[in-house]
C-alpha cells in the first residue's frame, strides 16, 4: 500500500509492485500513453532518398545544438540511411498521417507522391512539414533493442503554424489549438 509521508494510506492510489512482469506488449501499451510527435527522417544516398518515421524526436541542447531520436535495431533502413553525411528531419504536420503511414511501409513506395526537396549536402526535406532540420549523425549510442541517434544540428526552418502529427495509444492524434 502508497502511503503518505505520515504513514497512513492513499486512497485510490495503488502500490508499483516489484519484480512485475515487464513484457514487451505491457510495455508498449504503457509507453504508448505518453503522446509524442512525430518526423520524418530522410536522406538521399546513392542517388535515391531514403527515410523513415519516428516518435521518439526530442530536442537535446542548445550548445551544441543537438536533437535526438531512437531507432530499432532490427531497422532495415537505417544501416543505409546512417551513410549519409546529412539527415534531413521533419516535424510532420496534423495533416500528415497518411505520409507518416507511408514512410513506415514498404520501402520502394516510401516518397512516392509526396513533395520534397534536397539539400546540397543531401538532406532530404518534406514539404508542408512543420520545421525542417539539416543535420548530421553527432554520436549513436545502442540502448537495449534500439539506437539513440545524437543530431548536430546545422540549420534550421520552421514557418508553419498548424499543429503537430500527435502519435499516442498505436494512433494518431490531435491536440487542440488554444485559445
Amino acid at each position: 500500500m502508497t502511503t503518505a509521508p505520515t504513514g497512513q494510506p492513499i486512497a485510490g492510489v495503488t502500490p508499483l509492485t516489484t519484480n512485475q512482469d515487464l513484457d514487451p506488449t505491457r510495455l508498449r501499451e504503457a509507453f504508448g500513453i505518453f503522446p509524442t510527435g512525430v518526423v520524418a527522417v530522410a536522406a538521399e544516398v546513392d542517388g535515391e532518398p531514403v527515410g523513415l518515421a519516428a516518435s521518439s524526436f526530442t530536442s537535446v541542447s542548445l550548445d551544441p545544438p543537438l536533437v535526438s531520436f531512437s531507432v530499432a535495431n532490427t531497422s532495415k533502413t537505417w544501416p543505409t540511411l546512417r551513410r549519409a553525411a546529412h539527415l534531413g528531419v521533419t516535424i510532420l504536420a496534423s495533416h500528415q498521417g497518411t505520409i507518416c503511414r507511408q514512410l513506415a511501409g514498404p520501402v520502394a513506395e516510401r516518397f512516392t507522391g509526396i513533395g520534397l526537396h534536397t539539400t546540397e549536402d543531401g538532406a532530404v526535406l518534406l514539404d508542408e512539414g512543420l520545421a525542417r532540420f539539416d543535420c548530421s549523425i553527432h554520436e549513436e549510442v545502442v540502448a537495449g533493442d534500439h539506437t539513440l541517434v545524437l543530431l548536430r544540428l546545422h540549420s534550421v526552418e520552421s514557418a508553419d503554424t498548424s499543429l503537430p502529427l500527435v502519435f499516442h495509444r498505436s494512433g494518431f492524434g490531435r491536440l487542440e489549438a488554444s485559445a
